[in-house]
């Protein structure tokens, strides 16, 4: 795919919206990408704490409960790409029971999924306009780690590890034929180890300017190839 030109419109959570970037305007992943593929326009959907699927407990923070499902909607038709990246809060703090493949409807993570790309479906794919997915990439932090459940007193029975969210986003992306960059597995950068931790992240979570580049060349590439 050629760039150059683009304009794109990026949903996501507080990694799009620019939480641990110290300058947004440069380094920030859709700015980089904006300045080396010369877009034409960005949108940024980004909203810290927000999740795939509803809550159905309201949230400390009324934002976090700005769901991607409903602010799919929002974004604006003059657009040539969709770019989602999030899930982590889902599996992070998100109240909603991580549910079945064969959901339909947001209660559930893997239904929110699904309501979720059927929706870009209607409103871009239909349309010629692409949509693309990242998978929440490792992360790791004194109160959790992604290989294990998440201990927040919000999540159910059926809460998983990290790796389970990744995997009902590629599962589902693959009915609707949407191309989705693995960040879990290909990003390379791990907080799990120290280095990674200290040179990309600003908490564990969250990218640094540093790693807000990595994550730039790697969407980068993934969409020039396709």
């Amino acid at each position: 795919m050629n760039l150059e030109g683009k304009i794109i419109a990026f949903l996501g959570d507080s990694i799009t919206e620019g939480v641990g970037v110290a300058d947004i305007a440069n380094n920030r992943y859709d700015h980089v990408l904006a300045r080396e593929c010369n877009l034409k326009k960005t949108y940024n959907y980004g909203i810290g704490g927000s999740r795939l699927a509803h809550q159905s407990r309201a949230s400390d923070f009324p934002r976090w409960d700005l769901c991607f499902c409903g602010r799919a909607y929002n974004i604006e038709n003059n657009v040539d790409l969709v770019v989602v990246y999030g899930g982590v809060n889902d599996y992070l703090h998100g109240d909603a029971p991580f549910g079945s493949i064969g959901d339909t409807t947001p209660n559930s993570f893997c239904g929110g999924v699904f309501f979720l790309m059927n929706t870009l479906k209607e409103k871009f794919i239909s349309r010629g306009i692409p949509v693309v997915f990242m998978t929440p990439a490792c992360c790791t932090r004194s109160d959790f780690n992604d290989l294990q459940v998440s201990t927040h007193p919000n999540k159910k029975a059926d809460a998983k590890p990290l790796l389970s969210y990744v995997e009902v986003i590629q599962k589902t992306a693959e009915q609707f034929q949407i191309p989705v960059l693995d960040l879990y597995h290909n990003l390379g950068i791990d907080p799990k180890e120290p280095e990674d931790c200290k040179q990309y992240t600003a908490d564990g979570l969250h990218f640094n300017d540093a790693g807000q580049y990595v994550l730039a060349q790697k969407l980068k590439a993934f969409l020039q190839a396709l």
